[in-house]
C-alpha cells in the first residue's frame, strides 16, 4: 500500500532528492492498544522462547537443508514437524505458509484473545490485515513437479487458497470465523509493517473496531534461488552492520498483533506512530543517501508526536548486505545521532521478508515489556563507518518507546513507533 503522502522526487540524474518544505507528516489516526502479540520464528516459537533466544547467543540460523535447494547459505527454518496439518474444515488452505500461520496463531494465548474480542465486538467488526511476500509459492513449486504429460498442473492444486497472496488473510478469517474487512499487502520487506497502517486507518474510519495485524512468510525455492542469483545470500549466518558483512540469511516467520482502541490498562503497549515513504529511485537498490528511509522514520516520529531523543531503542532493518546497512545507517544517524541504542535481530531469525515488519514490531513490544534491548548475534566488529550506537551485546534497561524499521525492494519503506501508554 502506498502512503497517502506523496513526496516530489527527482530522478537521480537531476541532482539530490529533497522533500518539499511544506510536507505534512501527520496521519489521521490515534494511538491503539496492542492488546496481544504472538511471534514464531526460527529464533523461538512463542514470545518466551524468543526472549530467551534474544538474551543469549543462540541463533536460529543453520545451513540450508530446505527441500531440494543446493545453495551454500544459512536459513532460519521452522522444523517441519512443528508445522501441523490444518484443521479438517480448513484442509483446502493446506500449504506451508498457512501451516506456519496456524502455528503462529496458537502461541502466546492469541487464539483466546481473539475469541474475547469476537465476543465483545462481533465477527463482522474485527478486521484482518496481513503482509506477505512469498505467500504459498512453495505449493505451486510442488505442484509443478507433478505436472501431467500436457504440462497441466495437477487437479488437486488449489491456487486461490494455497498460493494466492490473499490466501493467508482468508485463512486467518476462516480460522476465527470472522467476517470483517480483510486485506493483504505485498510490498516486499515492508509488507507487514504497512499492514499496521492499513489496520489503523480502517479502525479510524469506523470500518472495524479491532484488527488482527501481522505477517507470514515461508521458505520457498523461488526466493532462495532468486536472492542467490542476485549474489545477496551470505555463505554463513548473516552479520548485520559487521565490517565484513556479506549478505542475507533468508528466514520464515509468523507474527501477529491485536490492535484495538485504548482500554483500561495503564500499562498497555500501544502503536503510536506510522511513517511510510517511497524512494522512487531503483527497483531493488535503496536510495544511496537513505532519503526514503529517513522520511519514514521522521514521519513515524511526527505521527507519534515524539522527538527522536525520546526513543529508547531502534530495531533497524539491518539485513546484512553492504548497501542496505550502509544506507540505513546513514539515514538513522541523520534522525537519531549516535546516542540511541540500535540493533538488528536478523542474526537470530534471518530475513523473514514480508513478515519482518511484524516480527520486529513484536520484538520492540517485547523489549518494552521485558526491559531488554537485544544485541546483534553473529556481528563481531561493527563497521566503523556506522556512526550509530549499535548494540552487539544486549542491554537490560527500561524502554518506553521503540521504533521498528522495514524497508523493502523498490524503495518501499515503513517505520513504526510503539511504546507504553503516555500518562
Amino acid at each position: 500500500m502506498v502512503s497517502r503522502h506523496v513526496t516530489s522526487l527527482r530522478h537521480a540524474s537531476c541532482g539530490p532528492v529533497r522533500p518539499r518544505a511544506n510536507f505534512r507528516t501527520r496521519y489521521p489516526v490515534d494511538p491503539l492498544d496492542i492488546s496481544s502479540i504472538a511471534i514464531t520464528s526460527s529464533a523461538g516459537i512463542g514470545a518466551d522462547a524468543t526472549i530467551r533466544a534474544l538474551r543469549s547467543a543462540s541463533s536460529g540460523l543453520a545451513p540450508c537443508r530446505f527441500e531440494t535447494a543446493q545453495l551454500d547459505t544459512w536459513v532460519g527454518q521452522i522444523p517441519d514437524d512443528r508445522l501441523s496439518p490444518l484443521r479438517d474444515d480448513l484442509a483446502h488452505f493446506d500449504c506451508r505458509n498457512n501451516r506456519l500461520a496456524q502455528l503462529g496463531l496458537r502461541q502466546d494465548g492469541f487464539e483466546q484473545a481473539v475469541g474475547r474480542l469476537r465476543e465483545r465486538h462481533g465477527a463482522s467488526r474485527i478486521g484482518v490485515f496481513l503482509g506477505t511476500s512469498t505467500s504459498g509459492i512453495l505449493q505451486t513449486e510442488l505442484a509443478y513437479r507433478r505436472r501431467g504429460p500436457d504440462g497441466a498442473l495437477p487437479p488437486d492444486f488449489r491456487y486461490a487458497t494455497t498460493h494466492n497472496t490473499f490466501s493467508v488473510a482468508l485463512f486467518v478469517q476462516s480460522y476465527f470465523a470472522l467476517s470483517g474487512p480483510a486485506g493483504v499487502i505485498s510490498t516486499a520487506c515492508s509488507s507487514s509493517a504497512k499492514a499496521f497502517g492499513s489496520a489503523a486507518r480502517m479502525i479510524a474510519a469506523g470500518l472495524c473496531d479491532a484488527a488482527i495485524v501481522g505477517g507470514v512468510d515461508s521458505l520457498c525455492l523461488t526466493t532462495l534461488y532468486g536472492f542467490g542469483s542476485l549474489g545477496l545470500l551470505a555463505p554463513g549466518p548473516c552479520r548485520p552492520f559487521d565490517v565484513n558483512r556479506n549478505g542475507i540469511s533468508i528466514g520464515e516467520a509468523a507474527a501477529f498483533a491485536l490492535l484495538e482502541r485504548p482500554g483500561d490498562s495503564a500499562d498497555a503497549v500501544q502503536l503510536l506512530g506510522i511513517g511510510e515513504s517511497s524512494d522512487a529511485f531503483h527497483m531493488s537498490s535503496p536510495h544511496p543517501e537513505g532519503l526514503g528511509a529517513r522520511l519514514a522514520m521522521q514521519r513515524a516520529l511526527a505521527d507519534a508526536g515524539v522527538a527522536a531523543k525520546d526513543v529508547g531503542y531502534v530495531h533497524l532493518h539491518g539485513t546484512g548486505t553492504q548497501s542496505n546497512d550502509e544506507t540505513e545507517g546513514r539515514a538513522a544517524f541523520a534522525v537519531f545521532g549516535d546516542a540511541t541504542p540500535c540493533s538488528s535481530t536478523k542474526g537470530w531469525t534471518g530475513h523473514t521478508l514480508g513478515a519482518c515488519g511484524a516480527v520486529e514490531a513484536a520484538i520492540c513490544a517485547l523489549a518494552i515489556q521485558s526491559g531488554h534491548k537485544p544485541g546483534s548475534v553473529n556481528t563481531g566488529s561493527v563497521d566503523p563507518s556506522v556512526r550509530l550506537r549499535y548494540l552487539v551485546q544486549g542491554e537490560d534497561a527500561p524502554v518506553e518507546l521503540a521504533m521498528a524499521n522495514a524497508f523493502g525492494f523498490g524503495g518501499t519503506n515503513c517505520s513504526l513507533v510503539v511504546g507504553r501508554r503516555r500518562r
